[in-house]
C-alpha cells in the first residue's frame, strides 16, 4: 500500500492505453492510489499518470511485480497470457477480474462453448482445424453461396481476426495463414441483424450488480465509430431482456468490474457477439452521459465498494470516436468545435495522430438523437482534419 496512506487501497492496472487513462481520472476524484503498467512512457495513460512502471504488460516477470505492489490488479485489455495471470494469483495477487473469467473474453473457443452451455442465444460455430471444417459448416448451417465468418479463437480486436469469407478460396488462404501462424480458429454463420447493440454491467465480488441502458454502436470495418444512448427505438421488453441477458452472463462468468456485451439485434430478439471484462468503447458515453461513469463504476467494482448509479443525464447521449487523419494537428482545431458547438465535450487521448486510430472522442447530449448524431459527427469530423 502506499507509505503516503496505507488505508488507501493501491489500484494497478496492467496496459497503458486510453482505458487505463480514463480509469486513472476516474480515481482521482474517489481518492484511491492508481498505478499503471505501461510499454513506454508515451503510452496515453502514462502521460497523464503519476505512477507509472514500464515493462511488458504481457510478460511474467513484469507483471509479477506489478502484481506484487498493488492491493488490486485490473486490465485495459484481454492479452496478458492465461499462465502469466495463474502464476500471479498462485503468488498471492488479488487479480479481478480473476483468471476464471477472463480467460473467456481472451478465448471465443471458450466463450463460445460457454454461452451455449448457459443457453445465451448466439450464432451457429464451429471450431476450426482443417479447411474442411469451414466447407462443411457453410455447407450444413449456412447455405449454398451465403458467407460465413471466420474468426481468431484469441487476440482479435477492433475487427482484427476477423474474415468474412465467400468463397473455398479465400477461406483457404486465412485457414492456412492461421496454421502457420498457430492461431486457432472458430467459423460462424453470418448473422442477419438489422443493428448492433450493446449493454454493460457492472459486477462487485459480492455479486451487487448495475446495469446500464442497452445502447446502439455503429461499426465500420470491425471498429466502433458511433455510440447512442439508450439506442433508439427500442421496445422496452428487448430491451430488459437484453439487460438480464448481461446480468445472468456476469454472474454466471464470476465477473469482477465492467462486462460489456455486444450484440445483433435480429427479427427474433438478441444474439451474443463479443465479451469484454474491462471498460468499453461503448460506454465511453458515459463519462457525461450516466450518473456514474464505467470507469468509476470499474474502480468501484474492483475495491468491493457500492456501486453507482447508471441512470442517465439526459435523454440521449451520443459518443462519436475521433480517429486519426492525415493532419497531425488536432489541437488547433479545438476552437472552432468548441465555438461552434459549446455543448460538444472532447476527450483526447495524447496519442500520436495516424489515419484510422482512435486518438479520442466526443460527446453530446439532449433530446433528440439524430441532431446529436449529427453535431457528434461534425465535430469528429473536423477534429479529423476532414473539412481542412
Amino acid at each position: 500500500m502506499s507509505e503516503r496512506n496505507r488505508t488507501v487501497p493501491r489500484v494497478g492496472m496492467v496496459g497503458g492505453g486510453q482505458l487505463s487513462r480514463m480509469t486513472h481520472q476516474a480515481g482521482i476524484a474517489l481518492g484511491v492510489d492508481f498505478s499503471v503498467l505501461a510499454a513506454g512512457p508515451t503510452d496515453s495513460a502514462a502521460l497523464v499518470c503519476g505512477d507509472v512502471v514500464l515493462g511488458d504488460d504481457r510478460g511474467l516477470d513484469d507483471v509479477l511485480a506489478f502484481v506484487k505492489a498493488n492491493d488490486v490488479v485490473t486490465f485495459d485489455h484481454e492479452h496478458v497470457p492465461e499462465p502469466v495471470l495463474r502464476a500471479a494469483e498462485e503468488a498471492g495477487g488479488l487479480l479481478r477480474p480473476g483468471r476464471d473469467a477472463l480467460r473467456f473474453a481472451q478465448d471465443k473457443l471458450r466463450m463460445r462453448t460457454r454461452m451455449a452451455e448457459l443457453g445465451a442465444p448466439s450464432p451457429r460455430w464451429r471450431a476450426v482445424t482443417a479447411l474442411e471444417h469451414v466447407v462443411d459448416f457453410a455447407e450444413e448451417e449456412s447455405g449454398p453461396g451465403r458467407p460465413v465468418v471466420l474468426k481468431a479463437a484469441r487476440g482479435g480486436y477492433d475487427g482484427k481476426g476477423v474474415w468474412m469469407v465467400d468463397d473455398v478460396d479465400q477461406a483457404r488462404e486465412v485457414v492456412e495463414r492461421a496454421a502457420a501462424e498457430d492461431v486457432p480458429l472458430l467459423v460462424e454463420e453470418k448473422v442477419a441483424f438489422s443493428r448492433e447493440l450493446a449493454v454493460q454491467v457492472a459486477r462487485s465480488p459480492h455479486g451487487q450488480v448495475a446495469v446500464y441502458p442497452v445502447v446502439e454502436t455503429v461499426q465500420r470495418g470491425g471498429v466502433c465509430h458511433e455510440v447512442i444512448a439508450p439506442a433508439p427505438h427500442l421496445d422496452e421488453d428487448r430491451a430488459l431482456r437484453a439487460q438480464r441477458l448481461a446480468i445472468e452472463i456476469a454472474h454466471a462468468l464470476d465477473v469482477t468490474g465492467m462486462l460489456a456485451v455486444e450484440l445483433f439485434e435480429t427479427a427474433d430478439g438478441v444474439v451474443v457477439n463479443e465479451l469484454a471484462m474491462r471498460p468499453h468503447n461503448s460506454g465511453h458515453w458515459s463519462i457525461e452521459g450516466a450518473r456514474t461513469s464505467q470507469f468509476e463504476q470499474h474502480l468501484r467494482a474492483v475495491l468491493n465498494l457500492p456501486l453507482g448509479s447508471p441512470r442517465t443525464n439526459a435523454p440521449f447521449t451520443v459518443m462519436a470516436n475521433l480517429l486519426g487523419g492525415e493532419d497531425p494537428e488536432v489541437y488547433r482545431r479545438y476552437l472552432h468545435v468548441m465555438a461552434k458547438d459549446p455543448e460538444v465535450k472532447i476527450h483526447f487521448y495524447g496519442k500520436d495522430v495516424r489515419p484510422g486510430r482512435k486518438i479520442g472522442h466526443v460527446t453530446v447530449m439532449g433530446d433528440d438523437h439524430e441532431d446529436l448524431l449529427e453535431r457528434a459527427r461534425d465535430a469528429a469530423a473536423y477534429l479529423r482534419g476532414d473539412d481542412q
